[in-house]
C-alpha cells in the first residue's frame, strides 16, 4: 500500500509561485504514473498534471500549461509541481495521486489513479 504526503500549499500573491512536494512510501517510482488533481470550493475535482516516472512522460491541463511543471526525484520518492505566475482561480485543495503496474495509456480521471493524498491548500489572494 503506496501513502503519499503533500506540502508546500499556503498563500500566495497572483503572480507568485509555490512548489508543491509529494512524498511516496515506496522506492519503486519507475513502475508509477503520479499527478495532482485539484479541487476549488464549489467546483468538481479537476485535472491538473501527471508525469510517468522513468520515461518521462508529461500531462498538463490546459489551464496550467505553460505556467506550472511537474517533475520527480526517484531518489527522494518526490514528485513536484512547480507553480508560476499564479492566479487567483488557481486557489484550491491540490491533492497528489499514483497509479502503480504495466498500463498504455494514461487517464485523467481520478478514479484510475490507485493511490491518493489528502492535500494541501494553495491559496492565491488578487
Amino acid at each position: 500500500h503506496v501513502q503519499l504526503v503533500e506540502s508546500g500549499g499556503g498563500l500566495v500573491q497572483a503572480g507568485g509561485s509555490l512548489r508543491l512536494s509529494c512524498v511516496a512510501s515506496e522506492r519503486t517510482l519507475r513502475s508509477y504514473v503520479m499527478g495532482w488533481f485539484r479541487r476549488a470550493p464549489g467546483k468538481e475535482r479537476e485535472f491538473v498534471a501527471s508525469i510517468r516516472w522513468g520515461r518521462g512522460d508529461v500531462d498538463y491541463a490546459d489551464s496550467v500549461k505553460g505556467r506550472f511543471t511537474v517533475s520527480g526525484d526517484s531518489a527522494k520518492n518526490t514528485v513536484y509541481l512547480e507553480m508560476n505566475s499564479l492566479k487567483p482561480e488557481d486557489t484550491a485543495v491540490y491533492s497528489c495521486v499514483a497509479r502503480v503496474g504495466s498500463f498504455t495509456d494514461i487517464s485523467r480521471s481520478y478514479s484510475w489513479f490507485d493511490y491518493r493524498g489528502q492535500g494541501t491548500q494553495v491559496t492565491v489572494s488578487s
